[in-house]
Parts: C-alpha cells; sequence; structure tokens
C-alpha cells in the first residue's frame, strides 16, 4: 500500500504535459481574498457602522476601463455585518488611499473635508487670477505681506530662544565659576599649609655637615688632563633635632665620649697608641722544647 501523503508522484514514462486540457475561465474572474476594512463606513441599508480593521472574506476584481497612469484599480465586495447587504470600494492610486463605490458611505473625516476645500480654493483663486490681472497683484501683496509677517515671526522666536537659552545657561557659568574659584581657594589654602609644615620642620630639624674620618672612604677622581688621581673627602650631611630653646647643638656635643677622644687625637696628630701584644703562649701555658744543634 503506497504512502498517504507523499512528496513525489510517478510520472510514466510517456507522460506529455502539453496533452493536458487547460481550463479557460473568464477573463475577469473574481478571487477570494481575506482583508481589512481600510476606513470606518456605515451601510446604507441598516445604518450599521463598520469600525476600520473589521476583518472580511471580500471577493476582488480589477475595474475594466480604469486606470492610473498604467496602475490598474482593483474593486472589493463585501457584506454588511448586521443586513449582509454589498458594499463595493475601490482603491485610489492617487490618493493612495481607497474610496467607498457602493452600499456604505465613508464616515466624515475633517483632514479629507480641509484638503477638498483648500484644493477648491485654489482653484477658483487660480480662475479668479486669470480673468483679473488687478485681483493677481493684489493676491501677491497680501503673500509677500504674509511672508514678511511669518518671518518676523520666525525672527522673534529665535531671538526669543537665545535669550532662553542664554538665561538658561546662567547659572550653570556661574556654578562653574564657583566651582573654579573654590579649588583656586583649596589650592591656595594647601600651598600654605605645606609652606607651615616645611618651615616648622626647617625649625625642628637641621642638617650640618659631619666632618670626615681621616681613615674614611676616598673618592678617586682623574682630571681631564689624564694626570694620577688624587684622594678627596666629602663632608657627610646629617640631621639632627634641635632642641626646644633653638640653639643649634654642637655635633661633637652629640657624639659619645670614645669617639670626641678618636677625633681630638686624631685632629691634633698624635699616633694611636699600640695595643701590647699579648703572650698567648704565657697565657696558655705551653712550652716549647728547645732543640740542641747536632755536631757535625
Amino acid at each position: 500500500m503506497s504512502e498517504r501523503k507523499v512528496l513525489n508522484k510517478y510520472f510514466p514514462p510517456d507522460f506529455d504535459p502539453s496533452l493536458i486540457p487547460r481550463r479557460r475561465g473568464p477573463k475577469n474572474s473574481q478571487q477570494v481574498v481575506r482583508l481589512m476594512a481600510p476606513f470606518s463606513m456605515r451601510c446604507n441599508t441598516c445604518g450599521e457602522y463598520i469600525y476600520k480593521g473589521k476583518k472580511f472574506n471580500a471577493r476582488k476584481e480589477t475595474v475594466d476601463g480604469e486606470d492610473y497612469y498604467g496602475i490598474k484599480i482593483f474593486r472589493f465586495y463585501i457584506k454588511c455585518t448586521l443586513c449582509s447587504a454589498e458594499i463595493t470600494f475601490k482603491t485610489d492610486p492617487k490618493n493612495t488611499d481607497y474610496s467607498a463605490e457602493h452600499g456604505a458611505s465613508r464616515n466624515f473625516e475633517p483632514w479629507r473635508e480641509e484638503k477638498v476645500v483648500e484644493e477648491e480654493d485654489r482653484l477658483a483663486r487660480l480662475e479668479e487670477e486669470e480673468n483679473n490681472p488687478m485681483k493677481a497683484l493684489e493676491n501677491r501683496t497680501v503673500d509677500a505681506k504674509r511672508e514678511m509677517d511669518i518671518l518676523d515671526a520666525l525672527q522673534d522666536i529665535r531671538a526669543r530662544n537665545a535669550r532662553n537659552e542664554r538665561v538658561g545657561q546662567a547659572p550653570d557659568l556661574v556654578s562653574r565659576m564657583t566651582a573654579e574659584e573654590e579649588e583656586t581657594e583649596e589650592e591656595r589654602e594647601r600651598r600654605l599649609a605645606e609652606e607651615e609644615d616645611e618651615k616648622l620642620v626647617r625649625e625642628v630639624f637641621s642638617k650640618v655637615s659631619m666632618p670626615a674620618l681621616p681613615g674614611g672612604s676616598s673618592v678617586a677622581e682623574a682630571d681631564s688632563s689624564g694626570d694620577s688621581p688624587t684622594e678627596t673627602t666629602s663632608p657627610q650631611l646629617v640631621t639632627i633635632k634641635r632642641k626646644a630653646d633653638d640653639v643649634e647643638p654642637d655635633l661633637r656635643s652629640l657624639l659619645p665620649e670614645s669617639t670626641r677622644v678618636v677625633l681630638s687625637a686624631k685632629s691634633l696628630g698624635a699616633p694611636p697608641a699600640k695595643k701590647p701584644k699579648s703572650d698567648l703562649k704565657n697565657k696558655l701555658g705551653i712550652k716549647i722544647a728547645k732543640k740542641g744543634k747536632v755536631a757535625v
């Protein structure tokens, strides 16, 4: 038994599709389409209102003998939802809209009426100007005056907007200037505080040069002429704390007694006292026997 839902159909080898007779329908046949009402309307038979967007199963056909610059115009047939009376409307390519044709009247729409009235007034004015040159001159004068009034009003609006913008920016400008002044004051206060701290540090602490020891480290430097290097001693800076009475203490008074003695001895040029060598043999009680000479 073959499949019920098969995608591939069997075609015999001697199948010729040109032999199949074609069905010829009417030239302007109607098609059933699903659409929504393009505008709100009222049925002329029962007075039922049909709002825009109501869905219908409509019949569509091409209007014979009507087109707009080669664009076809289509007609749609629907039925009233209350009395089932037939309503027709067709497309309007000129105004990119739809127009009610039979069985219903389109609801009043002010914007459509305004357009119609404006178009009628424009046509009447053109016809009047063609027949009366003085009327055309008057109309041109009125138009020029209206344009000048519009330009003046536009200029006033621009000036008012600019003034409002300046007024709106004034608080921002004031706040910005205030912030800059505050920042300047903060920087000034910070700088003054740093200067006071530096002054206080200089009052409490002081840097004095410590004399280099004769046996201290030396720096060998060679002069630019290529001579032999010479030994130079550089003084060392020491940070000390001052007394409360703002009297700078002497460096030697800050050194211990032993260091002061050594520095005074070295400054006088006296050789340092040599420590006597201790006889380790006697301290440890070691006696070394002397070897006798061998007679030859």
